[in-house]
This record gives C-alpha cells, structure tokens and sequence, in this order.
C-alpha cells in the first residue's frame, strides 16, 4: 500500500472518517507519526515508511480486541438490516383468507362441516390426516378469536414481510404453523383437538427471532463481552411469547410453543437465503403461490375427504 507522498505508506483504507480517527488515535497513542488523506471517497491512514510492520501489528491486535470498534463503528448487529416488499400485500391475503373461511365455515358453504374435516386432530393427523395441520390454521372458534389472530398475525407477519419479502416470509409461516401442530399432535393424547391460526402467529414471531439472532458468531472472545446483547432477540421473543402465548383456560400453550419453535427453525433456514434472491420479485412470487397452493391443497384434500367418522 503506497501513498503519492514520497516516504509514506498507507496502513488503513476506510469510507468512514469514524474509523479512520480511532485507528489514528492508536497510533499516536504509542508514539508512531501518522497523517490521514481523504481520497476518491476513502479515508487514508498514513505512517512513515520505517513504521508501517510496527503500526500494522498494533492495528491487527487492536482489531482483535475491539471488533466492533474497528469496522467503521458498525457491528454486525448495528449494519442496516436489508428491508424487502410485499409485506402489506400479504398480510392483506392472509387477512381476506382467514376472513373468507370464517365466513365459509359458519355457514357450512358447500354443505362441509368446515370444523370436523379441518380441525387440528392429532390421532387422525398421526393416521395419515396430513391436510389437518394446514387447515387449523385457517379455523377460528369465535370472533373474539379471529380478531385476536388477525391483529397479531398481520403485526408479525408484516414484520417478518420486511425482512424476508412478503412471499418467502409467508410461505415460512404456514410452513411454521403447518410443522407447529404436527409437533403438538406427536405429544398430545390422540383425541387431542384445537385450531387457530395462533401457531402460525408464534411462527411469524420465532421467525423474526431467528432473523435477529443471524449474527451470531461463536467467537470466544466477543461471547465473553457481547453475549448477552447476542442472545437478547430470543430473550426478547421468549418474554413476550410468555406475555401472548400463555393465558386463557382455551388456549393451547403447547401450540404456541410449537409454532414459536418451529418458526426458530424455518427462520434460520430462510434468513440464510442470499439478499439476491429474496429481492427478485419472481422469487417472492413463486414463494407467495406457494404458500396459498398449501393451503388450498389442503382444503381441497379436507373436502374430498370430508368429515372423519
């Protein structure tokens, strides 16, 4: 690295002016003669030419030590999280879905009970049912319920639009919600019933923690000084699954833990889809289909079948 002024080389290379006075700062501190040099948009440390492999060794040790310090006063945690389109769009879909079926199954449209064929049964769902995961999801008992789900499922499923794309995020949640009662209907009695959209909801919610926790790096030393700013997301996310998922005497807890659970897990997987991707609106849109293809599958499935004996 060669600086234009004769005798001079150029140590660090940074856009941030931040960074460049820190790292300045250091230097000085030990004695070495330093000068900066705003150049093409960067900053330009420089130091005599006898002092460059001593001020390289001190920079690379105080890197190590302050990794947040030395890269451009961003961490990983605090670098803009990329923000993707379609959320509203599809939280208006989920919206205008589970409005539709409630409708649908109150007045028993074409002549299904919408309830017995679709709700959550873990003895049938464990005999081959697999239809049943997806469509609980879209059941509610009573309007109280519906307002409750569409309230936080349209909060947290925009949220997880935002930094998935409204496709890909959606398509996780049913995924989440879908693997959340096949989770709950393993360790419940067979007779077992419930529905709801609140596992998805619990889904929409492990997958914005997952996404926060993305940056988690196991490096000993920045767990010994960061690590309970590292592990606040789910900390977070687990108080306040406590604070909505538990309560009521008809609430399904075990529900509401699987769907948070399951959607740690879709989360992590889709948080790791590269950026190019999930800004190709062809992507979104194949993952948005996707996701209404499930769950019209499964109703087409339900009422072919229809109602268990």
């Amino acid at each position: 690295m060669h600086d234009s002024r004769q005798g001079y080389e150029v140590v660090s290379r940074t856009r941030h002016r931040k960074e460049c006075a820190e790292l300045q700062l250091v230097l000085t501190a030990i004695g070495i003669h330093t000068e900066t040099v705003h150049q093409d948009g960067q900053w330009l440390l420089t130091v005599r030419h006898g002092d460059l492999p001593h001020a390289m060794v001190e920079l690379e040790s105080y890197r190590r030590e302050n990794p947040e310090s030395a890269d451009g006063g961003q961490s990983d945690e605090s670098k803009p999280v990329p923000l993707y389109g379609g959320a509203a769009m599809a939280v208006i879909v989920y919206a205008g879905t589970v409005i539709l079926i409630d409708v649908f199954a109150h007045q028993n449209v074409f002549g299904l009970n919408w309830y017995q064929a679709g709700q959550m049964h873990a003895g049938r769902v464990l005999a081959g049912q697999w239809w049943r995961v997806v469509t609980a999801l879209t059941l509610h008992s009573d309007l109280e319920h519906v307002l409750s789900n569409l309230l936080f499922g349209s909060v947290f499923g925009f949220l997880a639009g935002r930094i998935l794309g409204g496709g890909v995020a959606w398509l996780g949640i049913v995924l989440g919600g879908a693997l959340g009662n096949f989770i709950n209907a393993l360790v419940q009695p067979p007779a077992h019933l419930s529905i709801g959209a609140s596992t998805a909801v619990f889904a929409a919610l492990g997958m914005i923690v997952a996404h926060s926790l993305r940056t988690w790096v196991p490096d000993l030393q920045r767990q010994k000084t960061n690590s309970m700013k590292r592990w606040s997301p789910l900390i977070g996310g687990a108080l306040l699954f406590a604070y909505l998922g538990i309560g009521g005497e008809r609430t399904d807890v075990t529900a509401h833990a699987t769907g948070f659970m399951a959607g740690l897990l879709i989360g992590w997987i889709e948080c790791r889809i590269p950026a190019r991707l999930l800004s190709m609106s062809s992507v979104q849109w194949l993952a948005g289909i996707g996701a209404i293809a499930l769950v019209t599958a499964a109703w087409s499935q339900a009422a072919l079948i229809g109602p268990s004996p």
